[in-house]
C-alpha cells in the first residue's frame, strides 16, 4: 500500500497526460482520486491555442503602423538609398581618388544636399545603368539618379521629379576626322560605307542618333560612356555622341578625341521613384527648388564644369514635367509582336556566335588535350599553362583584351573570346574522356603496327567523343547563355535586346518571357541532339565496332 500511496502522490504532483497501462492485475486496479487528464481535455487545446493565435496576430495588425512610403522610412531610418553606376563615370557618379572606397561625382554630391534636407544620409547602391530602374521596382532602393533623362515611357511607370539638369549632345571624333559637325553625318562616307556612332545604350544619344542619322548612320551601343571614347579613339569606329557633362569631363583623358559642332538635342535629367511614392518625389522637388533659387545648384555645377547657359531653364519649373497626351503603347502580347523582329534579330546574333564558336572551342579543345597526354613535356607545360590561364580569368576580360587591345573587329573578337574561353574547359572534358580509354586500347594498335597518330586518330579518340558527347552538349547549351557577354563589345544579342527594350518600354515580363522562349527553342534541340546520338552511338558499338 505504501508504493501505490507513491505513486498516486507522484501522479498527482506531475500528472501524465498519456499515462502507460498499468500491469497489475485487474482486481488491484482503482479509481484513482483525481481524475486523469484525458484525451478529450488534450484535444481541445489546438482549438484554444489557434483561437489564441488569432486574436494574438489581429492585435499585432491592429498596433502596427500603416506603411506610409519611402519617406517615411527615410526619416524613420535616417538613410536615403539611391541607385547610380558608378561604370558610367564622371561627373555622375565615380570612385573617389582621395577615398579609394568613396564616391564622388556632381550626383553623389546632390544626394548629400536633397539627403540632407530630408534629415537623411545618403547611401549609394550600385547598380548596372540599364537595370536601375528594374531594381527600384524591387524596392532595394529608394530612387534612381544616374543621368536618367526624362522620358514617356519612363514617366508612364515612374514618378519624376522636376529636372535638375537640362542636358544636350556633344559629337566627339578622332583628331583630324573629316567630320566637323552632327550634319556632316547625314551625307554619305567618303568609302561608300555608314558613318560608325558609338553611344551609351538605352540613352537619348542612342534615341537621338537612331532618329536624326538616317541610312548613312550605323549606330553602335556600348554598355560604358568611356568604352565608346576609347573605341573611337583606337579608330574604330568614327563618332561617339556624347552627353554634354560627360564630354567635358572626359577631354583630359582622351586627347586624341575633340568635340566638334554645337550641342545637339535638348532634355532633362530627373530623379526616378515608384509610383507609390508621391510624397517622396515632392520632397525632392522642394528640396530642388529651394537650391535653385538659393544659387547653391549652379555653384555645384560650376565646380564640375557643367554649368551651361541652358541650366537657366531650370528655374522655370514649379514641378515635374507635363507628359505630352499620347496613345500608350501597347502592352502584353501586342507589345512583343510589335518589337518581335528585332527580338529575332538578337536571336539570330546569339545562334551565329554559338555555331561558329562552339565548334572552334571543341576542335582547340580536342588538340589540347591530346597534347597535354601525349605531347613532350614543353608542349604539356604550355598547355597546362594555357587551360589554367583561360580558366582562371572571366570571359568579359578576355573580350576586352581582344576588342579593346588588340582592335579585332566586334565579330572576330566575339566568336575568338568564346571559342577560348570554351576552349580550355572542352580540353579537360576531352583529357577525361581520353584517360578513360584502357590503357591496353593504346597497346594493342601499337602492336598491329599502327602508328601513335594513326592509333590516336582510329582507336582512342573516336571511342573518346562517344563518352564526352553529354557534357559538351552541356557546354553548348551554355554557351548560349554565355553569348550575353559578347554585349560588352557591341555584339547585340538576345539578353542585351531584352534589357533594352525593357528599359525603354517599360515591358520588363513580357520581353522576358518571350526571350526565355527563344533560348528555350534554340537550346531545347541541343538536348534532342545529345540524346539521339548517345542512343546510335550506342547502337553502333554494340554491333561491333562503327568506330573501326
Amino acid at each position: 500500500m505504501e508504493e501505490k500511496a507513491d505513486a498516486s502522490e507522484s501522479d498527482a504532483a506531475d500528472p501524465d497526460p498519456f499515462p502507460e497501462p498499468s500491469r497489475a492485475p485487474l482486481g488491484l486496479i482503482r479509481r484513482p482520486s483525481v481524475p486523469p487528464p484525458a484525451r478529450k481535455r488534450y484535444r481541445r487545446q489546438p482549438s484554444f491555442s489557434l483561437a489564441g493565435l488569432a486574436i494574438l496576430v489581429s492585435s499585432l495588425i491592429a498596433a502596427t503602423p500603416v506603411w506610409a512610403g519611402a519617406l517615411e522610412q527615410v526619416r524613420r531610418t535616417g538613410r536615403l538609398l539611391y541607385g547610380s553606376d558608378m561604370e558610367g563615370g564622371g561627373p555622375y557618379a565615380y570612385p573617389d581618388p582621395g577615398s579609394p572606397r568613396g564616391v564622388t561625382g556632381f550626383e553623389v554630391e546632390l544626394m548629400r544636399l536633397l539627403a540632407g534636407d530630408l534629415g537623411a544620409v545618403p547611401v549609394f547602391s550600385q547598380g548596372q545603368w540599364d537595370k536601375l530602374l528594374q531594381v527600384l521596382d524591387s524596392g532595394r532602393i529608394d530612387l534612381v539618379i544616374n543621368g536618367y533623362e526624362w522620358t514617356e515611357p519612363r514617366a508612364r511607370d515612374y514618378l519624376a521629379t522636376r529636372p535638375y539638369y537640362v542636358y544636350q549632345l556633344q559629337v566627339m571624333v578622332r583628331r583630324g576626322s573629316a567630320v566637323r559637325c552632327w550634319a556632316d553625318l547625314k551625307r554619305p562616307r567618303p568609302d561608300g560605307g555608314r558613318w560608325t556612332v558609338g553611344v551609351l545604350v538605352g540613352s537619348a544619344a542612342e534615341t537621338f542618333a537612331r532618329e536624326n542619322g538616317g541610312s548613312s548612320v550605323e549606330v553602335v551601343r556600348f554598355d560604358g560612356a568611356t568604352d565608346a571614347m576609347t573605341a573611337v579613339q583606337n579608330g574604330q569606329y568614327d563618332v561617339t555622341l556624347q552627353d554634354l557633362p560627360a564630354a567635358r569631363f572626359y577631354a583630359a583623358r582622351f586627347p586624341g578625341l575633340e568635340s566638334v559642332g554645337p550641342p545637339e538635342s535638348h532634355g532633362y535629367y530627373v530623379i526616378f521613384v515608384r509610383q507609390q511614392d508621391a510624397a517622396l518625389r515632392d520632397a525632392l522637388d522642394k528640396s530642388l527648388a529651394g537650391l535653385i533659387a538659393s544659387g547653391a545648384l549652379r555653384m555645384l555645377y560650376e565646380r564640375y564644369g557643367i554649368w551651361t547657359e541652358a541650366q537657366n531653364e531650370l528655374a522655370r519649373f514649379t514641378g515635374p514635367i507635363q507628359p505630352v497626351a499620347s496613345q500608350q503603347e501597347p502592352r502584353g502580347w501586342p507589345l512583343v509582336r510589335h518589337y518581335g523582329s528585332r527580338l529575332l534579330d538578337a536571336a539570330r546574333v546569339t545562334v551565329t556566335l554559338s555555331v561558329t564558336s562552339m565548334p572552334l572551342a571543341m576542335v582547340l579543345g580536342l588538340f589540347i588535350a591530346i597534347g597535354r597526354l601525349y605531347g613532350p613535356t614543353p608542349v604539356r607545360i604550355l598547355l597546362s599553362g594555357y587551360v589554367e590561364l583561360i580558366r582562371g580569368t572571366p570571359l568579359m576580360l578576355q573580350l576586352f583584351v581582344l576588342f579593346y587591345l588588340l582592335k579585332l573587329p566586334p565579330w572576330v573578337a566575339g566568336i575568338a573570346g568564346l571559342a577560348i574561353n570554351y576552349s580550355a574547359y572542352e580540353a579537360e572534358i576531352y583529357r577525361a574522356g581520353l584517360q578513360a580509354i584502357p590503357a591496353g586500347q593504346m597497346e594493342a594498335a601499337l602492336a598491329l603496327g599502327m602508328s601513335r597518330a594513326m592509333a590516336l586518330r582510329r582507336v582512342i579518340v573516336p571511342q573518346a567523343v562517344r563518352i564526352v558527347i553529354p557534357p559538351v552538349t552541356n557546354d553548348f547549351i551554355a554557351l548560349f547563355k554565355d553569348t550575353s557577354v559578347c554585349s560588352v563589345i557591341t555584339l547585340v544579342e538576345l539578353t542585351k535586346e531584352y534589357s533594352i527594350l525593357a528599359n525603354s518600354t517599360g515591358g520588363a515580363i513580357e520581353f522576358a518571357l518571350a526571350a526565355a522562349t527563344l533560348y528555350m527553342v534554340m537550346s531545347v534541340p541541343l538536348s534532342w541532339f545529345s540524346r539521339w546520338s548517345e542512343r546510335r552511338l550506342g547502337i553502333s558499338s554494340a554491333k561491333g565496332g562503327a568506330w573501326a
